[in-house]
């Protein structure tokens, strides 16, 4: 009976606290994710604030960007476009990285310090399943750095899937910054085109990326679709 009930307490805790992380989440985006995309969306006013601050906008971008990594409801584009207006295409791509790297460490680390348990509160569980095939696969690592490196692939939800594997940390760091260089710096090139006016070329950039992230879903889904089939 006594094992009964601890393991009912347990739980009930686990629960609670599975309620308490969905209710700051949704507080979180609501409060925080909305407005932040809408303030990055007004590139003008996003400039301005950015260089009146000088390193300290550069930290709060950072930061930014670490939010929307671990909230993986909002979208990364808004922020990428954003840098590449108020920093330029490298100095954006840089920020831009170096938000993800620390974005993708807390994810990969609670990911495998909680479990399931915890990434189910951010990932669909049918979305992750989707991806077990990549336990098992001999080419594991290629696949997902391969996967990582084509605009158009959810990064956000393979992030939370790659802490429950056994990958190292130290390749993790490499597929998480080198593996999204090619979707990160069409945006910011994109930004930085729009921030000199270049209008005609930048609408060339975002429609070449969008085609190519088209292909990157096409391309996904089909991985794990045979995968899934076998």
């Amino acid at each position: 009976m006594k094992i009964i009930a601890k393991a009912s307490h347990k739980k009930a805790i686990g629960v609670i606290i599975a309620v308490f992380a969905i209710i700051v989440m949704l507080i979180s985006y609501i409060y925080v994710g909305i407005p932040m995309i809408k303030f990055v969306e007004n590139p003008d006013l996003f400039r301005n604030w950015v260089d009146s601050r000088g390193i300290l906008g550069d930290l709060a971008f950072i930061g930014m960007v670490v939010f929307q990594i671990i909230f993986a409801i909002i979208p990364g584009e808004p922020l990428e476009i954003g840098a590449g207006y108020a920093f330029g295409a490298i100095e954006g791509t840089i920020l831009t990285l170096i938000g993800v790297l620390i974005g993708s460490l807390i994810v990969f680390f609670l990911s495998r310090r909680f479990g399931m348990s915890f990434v189910s509160l951010f990932v669909s569980p049918q979305k992750i399943s989707n991806l077990k095939f990549l336990k098992y696969s001999k080419k594991r690592n290629l696949i997902i750095f391969i996967l990582f490196a084509i605009p158009g692939t959810p990064k956000d939800i393979l992030s939370y899937f790659v802490g429950l594997t056994d990958i190292k940390l130290s390749f993790w760091i490499f597929v998480a910054t080198v593996g999204r260089i090619p979707s990160i710096i069409t945006s910011t090139i994109g930004g930085n085109l729009i921030g000199e006016k270049k209008y005609i070329i930048a609408l060339v950039v975002f429609a070449i990326a969008l085609i190519i992230s088209g292909l990157g879903v096409l391309i996904y889904n089909a991985v794990c679709k045979q995968n899934n089939k076998k």
